[in-house]
């Protein structure tokens, strides 16, 4: 009897099992078709943005650059690469292509330097540390037509820089900063300097707290000085926020415009054209030139992708 009931038992099991395991795979698939569809939902808000207001400006507006299109009255005529022949004998647009360089090369440097410096100090126990820091960030989130808007006075003929001068007896221009060919662009430059410092400085803060305090104990072990600390320890492991900052400050500058807009409307004599405010200029104060703004617009795409690759490039390779 024992024999003859334990039979039937295993008979069941084996003709369940294989039941059980057909039914898993389809429950499985239901589940990841179920999730990818959510998956999908929920990305759908930001892939409809992306395509209506990314994408599809992004390809009409290289269409548009091979085009003459006529803002008023809708009409748009096919004209090649007329456009780009006509940039490169512009004069106007290489003078805001040097302008813009200048602004790259003259503001990266020392926004990254005096960040560096702020973040080591800030970094430090001293007194006041959070004030220094909120004071440091400010500048980076308010608005900067405001800005803008505060330093034209601070630069006007009788501003406050100004006046400071003429108290201690150094030369000044005399008709105001922005006025004045040849400090025009290095006075948007000083301004640009202050505002995005600031921002760096938080950034290199963040990635001081990633450096293991162990490297810095070595090195006191090993009888390094505070220099040496910074040049072997510090500097290595903020290596990859350095990238960051740098690409980032670079496609930042080259798209340089509110400052320009607001302070200089790219006087006095183009001293302070840059590359997109010659964009905008074309666009919307020159009617029937909106295929020739498309042009310009492009071509500062391609520098700014190409010097970022660049750049990533170079510090990569010098790690």
């Amino acid at each position: 009897m024992i024999v003859s009931d334990s039979k039937p038992k295993q008979v069941k099991q084996t003709v369940n099992r294989p039941r059980l395991l057909q039914r898993k795979p389809k429950q499985s698939r239901s589940f990841l078709l179920e999730k990818k569809g959510i998956t999908w939902l929920f990305l759908s808000p930001w892939l409809i943005t992306l395509l209506l207001f990314w994408i599809y400006p992004l390809l009409y507006s290289l269409y548009m650059s091979f085009t003459e299109y006529r803002t008023l009255s809708g009409q748009m005529k096919w004209i090649g690469l007329a456009n780009y022949e006509r940039l490169v004998s512009d004069p106007i647009f290489w003078k805001a292509l040097a302008n813009t360089l200048i602004f790259v090369v003259g503001t990266i440097p020392f926004t990254t330097i005096f960040a560096i410096v702020l973040a080591v100090m800030l970094s430090r126990n001293i007194a006041w540390k959070g004030f220094y820091r909120s004071a440091f960030f400010i500048p980076s989130v308010t608005a900067l037509v405001v800005l803008a808007l505060i330093f034209t006075n601070l630069y006007a003929q009788d501003g406050y820089i100004n006046s400071i001068l003429n108290l201690l007896n150094i030369p000044y221009p005399k008709d105001g900063w922005l006025l004045n060919t040849g400090t025009a662009l290095l006075s948007i430059m000083a301004m640009d300097v202050w505002i995005a410092t600031g921002y760096y400085t938080v950034l290199f803060l963040a990635a001081l707290q990633t450096i293991p305090n162990e490297l810095y104990e070595a090195a006191e072990i090993d009888g390094a000085s505070r220099r040496q600390q910074f040049f072997r320890v510090t500097l290595p492991g903020l290596r990859p926020m350095l990238l960051f900052v740098i690409v980032l400050n670079t496609i930042r500058s080259f798209q340089v415009f509110t400052e320009v807009y607001v302070m200089t409307k790219g006087g006095p004599l183009n001293a302070t054209t840059t590359l997109v405010y010659e964009v905008y200029r074309n666009a919307f104060d020159r009617s029937d030139l909106m295929g020739y703004a498309s042009a310009i617009a492009y071509v500062t795409f391609i520098l700014i992708l190409g010097v970022s690759l660049l750049q990533m490039r170079f510090l990569r390779e010098g790690k």
